[in-house]
């Protein structure tokens, strides 16, 4: 995927306003306004609101599938540090996307079938088969137990940020947190204590 400045500008700025009010509350205008350009552009560059969606959706995934091969092949680390990293790239890039998320979330809790995301799923299924594949490998070293399932290791992962994100308010007062703590929080006590849970379902004989 070849974008250049003032695309990525526009999928940026498209990615805030979708969060905020959602995608069918967004207009094309809206986009434009803001990023200060001419509805014109975002036609000549995208096409439609629809195709500009799905272009956020592959920007903010397809990288991901990258980091995440050179971590696999990286051979001076472990299974269990390849993991580690693994986690804590996952965290940072959630911590880091999280509009897409919200615009995700928003859009399937109303009800609305007004996205398309079809090639968001595909990348998502590629890097799912690629860590899959990862987790596989580990059992047949001895590294990982065989009774795990697998396609429910992200999802424990997005529950338990997403779980602490959104109750914000009540782990600031319980871990006596400023808002200017919360990303060394995240990256820190947060990333290692996912990062212990996920250790554990993988390595423990039930």
């Amino acid at each position: 995927m070849n974008l250049n400045d003032k695309q990525i500008q526009i999928l940026i700025i498209a990615e805030q306003l979708f969060a905020e009010h959602g995608f069918g509350a967004t207009s094309v205008r809206q986009i434009a306004k803001k990023a200060d350009i001419n509805i014109a552009m975002i036609s000549y560059y995208f096409g439609s609101k629809e195709k500009l969606l799905e272009t956020l959706l592959e920007y903010r995934t397809l990288d991901f599938r990258n980091e995440i091969t050179n971590i696999i092949k990286n051979d001076t680390l472990t299974y269990i540090e390849k993991l580690d990293t693994m986690v804590m790239l996952l965290i940072k890039r959630i911590h880091k996307n999280r509009r897409i998320h919200k615009i995700l979330h928003f859009e399937h809790s109303n009800g609305l079938r007004n996205i398309t995301i079809e090639k968001y799923i595909e990348h998502k299924l590629k890097n799912y088969t690629l860590i899959e594949s990862f987790i596989k490998d580990g059992q047949k070293n001895g590294v990982f137990v065989s009774n795990i399932e697998i396609p429910l290791i992200f999802p424990t992962i997005l529950g338990s940020y997403f779980s602490f994100y959104y109750n914000k308010k009540l782990f600031k007062i319980i871990y006596k947190l400023e808002d200017k703590d919360i990303d060394d929080f995240v990256f820190h006590t947060l990333t290692k204590h996912i990062q212990k849970t996920i250790k554990a379902i993988l390595t423990y004989e039930n």
